[in-house]
């Protein structure tokens, strides 16, 4: 694969993870059941393509059930509040990367991650500003705000179990897909442990028409599956600053198919904060590579 191709399998695959908010608030699906279906089918897609590739290890299981979490807590925050709110919540993963760091990783905090994380604050007070009025599509943006920020809390934690698993550099971005060997195994079992997780919740299966059942099928063969096959093959060929960079469409684009196929609008606030959130996160990606 040369560099074109991997920059455009990059581009391809922050496009299908961007489409999760808008297909995650199927209507006549809960939450439980959404991640049921949707991490079970995903599960099965990646085993199958990947089956002879993985590497388990002890701390699969572990890293696992912390990613399962962080996939559990993702769909119900998104099913209770705008999709804006909850991905620029969940993106502020590197706050509490930073908090754990020195304790888990010996990883030392320098002034300008302090900066940094000073403005990954205040992005965040910002989206809970605003009255976060229930609406068709977020019945409940309070709580679900709060689980987004849970979230985002998991999804650091499941980057430090990444970090460890494969011992390598810790990016928040580039990391977050968990493209190792180990990392992949980790993927896989994370997913299989969400569907069951949601089980209980889930059954009986709800009454939905053929575009509602597309749509969950969507969610965990390309959404999540051929998402994962593109943005693997492009680890392999470019340098994590650039997919970091290229990553960082899925958070910009996932309100953006939220509006269009749903009509949801997200406070503006809430834009203002997923600004500050972005920016301070693509600004200082660019600033480390010169570190």
């Amino acid at each position: 694969m040369d560099i074109r191709r991997a920059r455009f399998s990059a581009l391809i695959a922050a496009l299908l993870f961007s489409t999760g908010g808008a297909a995650l608030k199927v209507a006549a699906v809960s939450a439980p059941q959404v991640s049921m279906l949707r991490s079970g089918i995903a599960a099965c897609v990646l085993y199958a393509w990947y089956r002879r590739h993985l590497r388990w290890t002890a701390w699969t299981p572990a890293v696992g059930v912390v990613y399962a979490t962080t996939l559990t807590l993702f769909v119900a925050a998104t099913k209770l509040t705008t999709a804006a709110s909850a991905i620029f919540l969940q993106s502020t993963a590197p706050i509490y990367i930073a908090l754990l760091g020195p304790w888990l990783l010996r990883e030392r905090t320098t002034r300008k991650d302090v900066a940094y994380l000073t403005a990954l604050g205040a992005g965040m007070g910002l989206c809970f500003v605003g009255r976060n009025s229930p609406t068709s599509t977020a019945s409940d943006p309070a709580t679900g705000n709060l689980l987004a920020v849970a979230s985002g809390c998991a999804w650091a934690l499941t980057l430090i179990a990444l970090r460890h698993l494969n011992g390598r550099p810790l990016n928040p971005r580039a990391s977050r897909k968990g493209t190792g060997e180990s990392g992949l195994a980790a993927v896989v079992a994370g997913n299989a442990m969400a569907c069951l997780i949601a089980v209980p919740w889930s059954l009986p299966l709800p009454q939905a028409d053929a575009a509602e059942w597309g749509t969950i099928v969507y969610l965990g063969v390309v959404q999540i599956g051929l998402a994962y096959v593109c943005l693997t093959a492009a680890m392999r060929r470019l340098p994590a600053l650039e997919i970091s960079l290229l990553l960082l469409i899925e958070p910009v684009l996932n309100p953006c198919w939220t509006w269009l196929v749903h009509g949801e609008r997200p406070e503006s606030w809430t834009l203002a904060g997923g600004a500050v959130i972005l920016g301070a996160t693509a600004l200082r990606t660019v600033t480390s590579k010169a570190e």
